[in-house]
């Protein structure tokens, strides 16, 4: 039995870049909605605050440092960043990636996670990610869609210069190699993200690689990947409510017929929010993994969740009950299930997500309570 490698989800949002200031102000990272969040119910913990109010500016090494310092000392292997490669025009966030691949002073390893979609404000029915659509209040009400980056995957010499910049971080001893394979995830699945995929393979055993370790997020399930590529269950949005439990099924059917029908007839109605137990997310979650041991499928974990910061009282999701205690109770036997597959890698979410409450840096309620109970889990 092996031990897997622990990589925390790694948002690089907590630094200003031009696109942040001119479309939702000067000045704007993910800190102003996690400042303005607020309680929506007896017991709420919200706004949620950084131990000392450390608001840290991810564009400054020493910050990076610092979070890769923590999370060395409490156990966590590594960080999966996230990658807003949207076309060649556009690669945004760097920074902090950055900073990992060129510091002599991290001793943790590091991977991109590639975030393929197009950038659109919230209110957009153009399909792809959300970003934050709390910050888009206080703008001019809009109709119709409107991309503020377009994702554009393009042909082979689009995937070329896409390969000569994450080459760079390839090529650094921090980057994160399975059995001399460069680690890079990718969440949006096509036949043409594929056809890259297989070029990528290529040009990685040119530079000296034994090819390229992909991971697919959203594949459909006929897919099986190639030896060394992987599929990832994000969580906990796969046990949740991507696969939910047949009772979170039976309470948001009638609501989820009622967004259809708004979407379809174009009535703009307030989704709400919807509640989850941790207790009983957690218990799905293991009873998955018992079930599900499939070499080739990373499994991930959760601290805790609610992007109520992001989305306030439209469509927010809200996991009820979290504790440290009972993250260390679900977490030491999800940790012994994954150990005895023998797979390679858990990934948790998240490191510092707090627009959506999944982090396991320290904050002015639990300290570093969090971060203790993995560290006994995992030294």
């Amino acid at each position: 039995m092996k031990n897997p490698k622990v990589f925390a989800m790694y948002l690089p949002q907590y630094h200003c870049i031009p696109e942040n200031d001119e479309f939702w102000g000067n000045g704007f990272t993910d800190w102003v909605t996690v400042r303005n969040a607020k309680s929506l119910y007896n017991g709420h913990i919200q706004p949620r605050v950084p131990l000392n109010d450390n608001y840290y500016d991810l564009s400054i090494e020493e910050n990076v440092i610092w979070q890769a310092k923590i999370a060395y000392d409490f156990g966590i292997y590594g960080f999966g960043v996230y990658h807003y490669w949207f076309n060649n025009e556009k690669n945004i966030l760097t920074k902090p990636a950055e900073i990992l691949r060129n510091s002599r002073d991290i001793n943790i390893k590091y991977f991109l996670s590639w975030d393929n979609a197009n950038w659109r404000r919230s209110w957009s029915n153009v399909k792809g990610n959300d970003w934050a659509p709390i910050a888009d209040k206080e703008q001019p009400k809009q109709t119709g869609p409107q991309i503020l980056i377009p994702y554009i995957l393009g042909k082979e010499p689009d995937w070329r210069n896409h390969y000569e910049y994450v080459r760079t971080h390839f090529m650094s001893a921090n980057y994160e190699k399975y059995n001399n394979k460069p680690l890079f995830s990718i969440i949006g699945f096509s036949n043409e993200i594929l056809e890259m995929c297989e070029s990528w393979d290529k040009w990685a055993k040119e530079d000296g690689f034994d090819g390229m370790s992909f991971i697919f997020q959203n594949t459909p399930a006929s897919f099986v990947p190639k030896k060394d590529w992987f599929l990832y269950n994000y969580e906990p949005h796969y046990v949740a409510w991507i696969h939910p439990s047949l009772e979170v099924i039976l309470k948001t059917y009638p609501q989820r017929i009622i967004n259809k029908m708004c979407k379809t007839f174009g009535i703009n109605k307030n989704r709400g929010i919807s509640y989850y137990d941790y207790d009983k997310v957690w218990h799905r979650l293991i009873n998955y993994v018992k079930q599900n041991d499939q070499s080739n499928v990373i499994q991930g974990s959760f601290v805790g969740y609610d992007d109520s910061p992001r989305r306030g009282t439209n469509g927010s999701k809200i996991i009820k009950g979290a504790t440290h205690k009972k993250f260390a109770f679900y977490f030491r036997q999800f940790f012994d299930i994954i150990s005895s597959q023998n797979k390679p890698y858990i990934f948790i979410t998240a490191w510092n997500e707090w627009g959506e409450g999944a982090f396991l840096e320290p904050d002015e309620t639990n300290g570093y309570a969090y971060l203790n109970e993995l560290k006994n889990i995992l030294r």
